[in-house]
């Protein structure tokens, strides 16, 4: 394949978002040991650009390195899967305090509405993980609260990871969109208690599809 002409640091970054891809579809599965090699080989470049990109992957914990064994698609326990929707739960629910304080943002509200408008013609899992992850952080945003962004921000990768298999459950796409039209119509309305119940029961509801999703697997 011929070389692409690429920074080090853009190809590492392209490289990552390749296999960050591959992970959250699906199709590199917990445990899959990733070749640099093999990467090298597809971009056309040396293994110093995958190098790199393993490491960021590592950052975002996506993958992690195993003694003897090399660069490893990261799996999580149960428990840690739902550690991190819990940690999601509780800073949402702060940032919807801080929207009660702060009031609504127009401009972030606008942006929700957009991504809303989008999720009604998505039904391919990744995207709409994508956007419903966007969705939420407007409300993240809206609490106008760095710390709560920056802590929110790191659970990104493998809250992407996750949804997914909560939304490629039949129907968790439909009910996932009247959920989000409902929190939306609240905020318009200045319903603001309301909306955070709302999502507060969106929230949990997630966990137990993802439940639910677990012991099928």
């Amino acid at each position: 394949m011929a070389s692409i002409d690429f920074s080090k640091n853009a190809l590492s970054n392209l490289i990552a978002e390749h296999i960050a891809e591959q992970i959250i579809t699906g199709e590199l599965k917990p445990g899959q040991k990733l070749i640099e090699n093999d990467y090298a080989a597809e971009y056309g470049t040396s293994r110093a650009p995958v190098r790199e990109a393993f490491y960021l992957l590592t950052i975002e914990g996506l993958v992690e390195r195993i003694p003897r064994k090399g660069t490893v698609v990261k799996g999580y326990t149960e428990e840690e899967i739902y550690d991190l929707l819990e940690i999601r739960i509780l800073l949402e629910s702060l940032a919807m305090k801080r929207i009660m304080k702060h009031g609504i943002d127009s401009s972030v509200m606008e942006e929700m509405e957009q991504i809303l408008h989008e999720m009604h013609h998505v039904r391919e899992v990744k995207r709409y993980t994508e956007l419903n992850y966007s969705f939420h952080m407007c409300l993240i945003e809206m609490s106008k609260s760095n710390i709560i962004r920056s802590m929110y921000s790191r659970l990104a990768p493998p809250l992407l990871r996750i949804q997914s298999l909560s939304f490629a459950n039949e129907g968790n796409i439909e009910k996932s969109l009247t959920e989000h039209i409902m929190i939306v119509d609240l905020l318009q309305k200045g319903n603001l208690s309301e909306a955070a119940n709302v999502l507060a029961r969106h929230n949990h509801d997630v966990i137990v599809s993802i439940k639910k999703r677990l012991k099928k697997i």
